[in-house]
């Protein structure tokens, strides 16, 4: 991956560059879904953590979960989740925005001083096309999308999985390239000065 393809998953709303990666472990908690598919999800989370070498916790001790999914059937029932609206402040417009735009899903971050990933929200809204997905596909490809700060254009033409010859949903090569390079200790946790991609691109030269 050349630094101007690193460059452009992370290009921000105005062109410009802004990479983040999680400062702290990771404390999920899932929402709305049975007992196989929090294994599923979970199993997820664990796997990309152990690619990233990124830690897992039990709890945050700042947020008690930081790591927050949301699976629902429809976008209203997001005001009634008890003390949601605490977490994000603009909910009801949010609502509002997600129902015009008939979106499936949303994801939302919070930072840390240093500028790193300390909080993320994922809401899915089940609607056929999510629901025809299988599990292990639509948990891999949301927990990948949530380990870094990507730009809105990083998936939009090409999904971060690819089948692999069994037929197995796997994290493109490249991508996990990526995520590892992203996670390297001796990298900033964010960054805003496209020479980021260049050092990205590097480590990714190395590693392959």
């Amino acid at each position: 991956m050349t630094s101007d393809e690193v460059a452009r998953h992370f290009a921000g709303p105005d062109g410009g560059y802004c990479f983040a990666r999680w400062g702290r472990p990771l404390a999920p908690v899932v929402f709305g879904v049975d007992e196989r598919t929090l294994g599923i999800v979970k199993g997820a989370i664990e796997a990309i953590c152990q690619l990233a070498q990124h830690e897992l916790a039990e709890t945050d001790p700042e947020l008690g979960a930081n790591l927050m999914v949301f699976f629902l059937r429809d976008w209203a029932e997001l005001p009634e989740v008890p003390n949601l609206d605490r977490l994000i402040p603009e909910l009801g417009p949010l609502v509002t925005r997600l129902q015009a735009a008939d979106a499936n899903q949303y994801r939302t971050f919070r930072f840390d001083e240093h500028g790193a990933i300390k909080a993320a929200f994922v809401f899915l809204r089940m609607e056929a096309a999510l629901a025809r997905m299988p599990a292990e596909t639509l948990a891999l490809g949301q927990v990948v999308q949530t380990m870094l700060l990507w730009s809105e254009a990083a998936f939009r033409d090409r999904s971060p999985l690819a089948l692999a010859p069994g037929g197995a949903t796997v994290l493109r090569p490249e991508i996990a390239a990526l995520i590892r390079a992203a996670y390297d200790p001796v990298m900033p946790v964010a960054a805003s000065d496209p020479s980021h991609a260049l050092r990205l691109a590097a480590r990714i030269g190395r590693a392959g």
